[in-house]
C-alpha cells in the first residue's frame, strides 16, 4: 500500500503545474505520516526517495507559485514549506552529494525566503489581519529547522535579496521573529559558522537594536548580541572597535525597560578594559602617523603655494586692472549719457524759448484786429492734427478688426482666379477636340464632280490586292464607327450643355452672392439669395463654416503668430479638387438639360 501510494505522488509531481499543489501535499503529507509511525530508518529512505524522483524538486519549484487563486491559498504554501523543510532536515547520505549541497540546498533557501518575504508584503499591506502574519511566522519557524540542519548555508542567507528586504522592514514583529531566528541558530551554533557572516549578522542585530524603541526587539537584540560574545570572544574586541559608542547608546535608549540584567551584562563587557592598553598603543602610533601625514601634506601645500605664488599675483593684478577699467569705462559712459541727455533738454528748452518769442514777434507785428483770426488758424492747425493722429488710429483698429473680412474678400479671389483658370482650360480642350466640320462650301455639283474623279482614279490605279468585297467591307465598317463616333459625341455635346449650365448657374450664385446685403440688414425674403441647389456647394460653406467656429475658439496667442492660418485660406489643389468634384456632382436640373 505504502509504495503505490509513493509511486503516484511521484507521478502527480512532474512538471510544474500549479493546479497539482494541492493534490502533491496531501499525498506527500499522507506518505510521511503513515512512515514517521515506523522505524527512523524508514523515514529517512523515504526522504532519500522523495529527492532522487523530483518531488522535493517540484515541492522547491511549487514555493514561487502564485496562491491567490489556488486551492487553500497562501496557507498550502505555507504547509509546502514546512514539508520541505522537515524533509531536508535528517535525509542523511544522498547520492550526487554534490549537487544537492550546492544546488538544491542553496535554491530551498532562495525558495523559503522568496515565500517569506511575499508573506511579509502581504502582512505590511493588510496589518488588521492576524492570519497573514502568523502564515509568515511559520514560515520563519520552517527556515530555522531548515537553517539549524545546514549552517553553512548562511552566507548565502545573508547574500540573497529577499532575506534583505525582510532585513530591512520597520515592523516590530517581523523584526521579533527574525531575531528570534538568528538567536536559535546561534543557540545551536557549533562553530559551523564562519567569522565573516558572523560579522554581518552582528551589524544587522545591532542595526535592529538602534533603528527600533520597542523593548521586546532590544531584549532580543541583546541577547543575540551576549550569545555572540559568548561562543566567539573575538565579537566583543571587534564590536568595541567599530562601535565605540555602543555602550552609552544602550544605557541611553534601553535602560529600564526591562531587561536591566542583560543590558548591565553587555554594557560591563564593552566596558572591559581587556583590549585597553592594545587599544591605546594602537592610538598612539595611529597618532604619530597621522601627524607625520599632516605635517608632510601641509608642507607640499606650501611648496605648491609658493611655487603658483608670482601666478597667482600677476593674476591677481591683472584682474584688479581689468575691474578697474571696467569700472572707469562704465563711468565714462554714464558720465557721456548725462551729458547728451542735458544737451536735449538745453535744446528743447531753446526751442521752446525760441517758438514762444517768435509768436510774441508775430503777435506784436499782427494788427490787433487779426489776433483772434491768427489765433483760430493755429487752432485750426492743432484740431486737424489731432484729427488726423486720431482717424489714423481709428483706421488702423478698424483694420485689424476687419482682418476677418480681408481674408474672406482674398479667398473669394482665390476661389474667383481658380474658376476662371479652369473655365479657360475646359475651352481649351473643348476647342482641341473639336472634330472635322467639313469643306466650306460644298455644293452637290461640287460633290459629284469629285465623286467622278475619285473613281476614275480608282479605275486607273486598281490595286491588284484589294478586291472590291473587301472594299465595301471595310467602308461599312468605317460607317460603323463613323456612326459610334458622331452618336458618342452627341452624348458628349449634350454632357458639355450641362456643363456649361452649371456654370451659367454658379456665375449666377455667385453675383446674386456678391449683390446681396449684409447678415444684419436681411430679412426672410433674402434667405433664397444665400441657399444654393449644389449639394457640393452646400457641403463646402458647412466645411467652412464649422472651419470658421473653431478658429473662433482657439486662444487669443494662436491668432497672433504666423502660424494662424485662416480657415478660408485654401491651396490651389485643393481647390481645384473642390471644382471638379462640384461639376461633377452637381445637380442636373430638367430645365437646363
Amino acid at each position: 500500500m505504502h509504495g503505490q501510494d509513493f509511486h503516484s505522488l511521484v507521478a502527480a509531481a512532474r512538471g510544474t503545474c500549479e493546479e497539482k499543489v494541492a493534490d502533491v501535499l496531501n499525498r506527500v503529507t499522507v506518505v510521511l505520516g503513515r512512515t514517521s509511525l515506523e522505524d527512523q530508518a524508514e523515514l529517512q529512505s523515504l526522504k532519500q526517495g522523495l529527492y532522487v524522483h523530483g518531488v522535493l524538486d517540484y515541492c522547491t519549484t511549487a514555493l514561487r507559485f502564485n496562491y491567490v487563486k489556488a486551492e487553500g491559498g497562501y496557507n498550502t504554501a505555507v504547509q509546502m514549506a514546512d514539508i520541505l523543510s522537515t524533509c531536508c532536515v535528517g535525509i542523511g547520505p544522498v547520492k550526487k552529494s554534490e549537487k544537492f549541497h550546492c544546488r538544491f540546498l542553496p535554491s530551498v533557501t532562495r525558495n523559503l525566503f522568496y515565500l517569506a518575504d511575499r508573506l511579509m508584503l502581504r502582512a505590511m499591506r493588510d496589518k488588521g489581519q492576524s492570519q497573514k502574519i502568523h502564515q509568515f511566522r511559520k514560515v520563519m519557524n520552517s527556515i530555522c529547522w531548515f537553517l539549524k540542519a545546514h549552517l553553512h548555508l548562511i552566507p548565502q542567507v545573508l547574500d540573497c535579496k529577499h532575506y534583505e528586504n525582510i532585513q530591512l522592514c520597520d515592523d516590530d514583529e517581523i523584526s521579533v521573529l527574525l531575531l528570534d531566528m538568528w538567536q536559535e541558530l546561534l543557540n545551536t551554533d557549533r562553530a559551523g559558522i564562519v567569522s565573516e557572516p558572523l560579522l554581518l549578522i552582528m551589524d544587522d542585530i545591532v542595526y535592529k537594536m538602534s533603528s527600533s524603541s520597542n523593548p521586546v526587539i532590544g531584549s532580543s537584540a541583546v541577547r543575540c548580541l551576549l550569545l555572540l560574545i559568548k561562543q566567539h570572544g573575538w565579537i566583543l574586541e571587534v564590536i568595541q572597535r567599530h562601535y565605540k559608542g555602543l555602550a552609552e547608546l544602550i544605557i541611553k535608549d534601553w535602560h529600564g525597560r526591562g531587561f536591566n540584567s542583560n543590558l548591565n551584562t553587555l554594557t560591563a563587557l564593552l566596558k572591559s578594559r581587556v583590549f585597553q592598553q592594545d587599544r591605546s598603543q594602537d592610538h598612539g602610533e595611529r597618532v604619530r602617523a597621522a601627524c607625520i601625514i599632516q605635517a608632510a601634506w601641509r608642507a607640499h601645500q606650501t611648496r605648491r603655494r609658493l611655487l603658483k605664488l608670482p601666478q597667482a599675483i600677476r593674476t591677481l593684478q591683472r584682474t584688479f586692472r581689468e575691474r578697474k577699467w571696467q569700472r572707469e569705462e562704465q563711468t565714462e559712459r554714464r558720465r557721456v549719457e548725462e551729458e547728451l541727455r542735458h544737451n536735449l533738454l538745453l535744446r528743447r528748452q531753446r526751442a521752446n524759448r525760441l517758438f514762444c518769442q517768435k509768436q510774441l514777434r508775430l503777435l506784436e507785428i499782427l494788427p490787433a484786429d487779426q489776433v483772434e483770426r491768427y489765433q483760430g488758424e493755429v487752432q485750426l492747425r492743432a484740431a486737424l492734427l489731432i484729427q488726423r493722429v486720431w482717424r489714423g488710429q481709428r483706421e488702423r483698429r478698424s483694420i485689424c478688426q476687419q482682418r476677418h473680412a480681408l481674408q474672406q474678400h482674398k479667398a473669394a479671389l482665390i476661389i474667383q482666379r481658380a474658376v476662371i483658370l479652369f473655365l479657360k482650360h475646359c475651352r481649351t480642350k473643348r476647342s482641341a477636340l473639336t472634330g472635322w466640320t467639313g469643306i466650306q462650301g460644298l455644293t452637290d455639283a461640287r460633290r459629284a464632280e469629285l465623286k467622278k474623279q475619285v473613281d476614275k482614279h480608282i479605275a486607273l490605279y486598281r490595286l491588284s490586292a484589294v478586291t472590291e468585297d473587301s472594299c465595301r467591307t471595310f467602308h461599312q465598317r468605317t460607317q460603323g464607327l463613323l456612326q459610334q463616333h458622331l452618336m458618342g459625341r452627341s452624348q458628349a455635346w449634350v454632357e458639355e450643355q450641362h456643363r456649361h449650365a452649371l456654370i451659367a448657374q454658379i456665375n449666377t450664385d455667385l453675383e446674386l452672392m456678391l449683390n446681396s446685403p449684409s447678415l444684419k440688414s436681411s430679412t426672410a425674403q433674402d434667405l433664397d439669395l444665400f441657399r444654393s441647389r449644389s449639394v457640393p456647394l452646400a457641403t463646402c460653406a458647412k466645411q467652412s463654416h464649422s472651419a470658421l467656429l473653431q478658429s473662433l475658439r482657439l486662444p487669443w496667442w494662436r491668432m497672433l503668430g504666423p502660424e494662424f492660418c485662416s480657415p478660408e485660406r485654401k491651396t490651389s489643389d485643393s481647390v481645384d479638387v473642390e471644382i471638379e468634384t462640384l461639376y461633377l456632382g452637381g445637380l442636373k436640373s430638367p430645365d437646363l438639360c
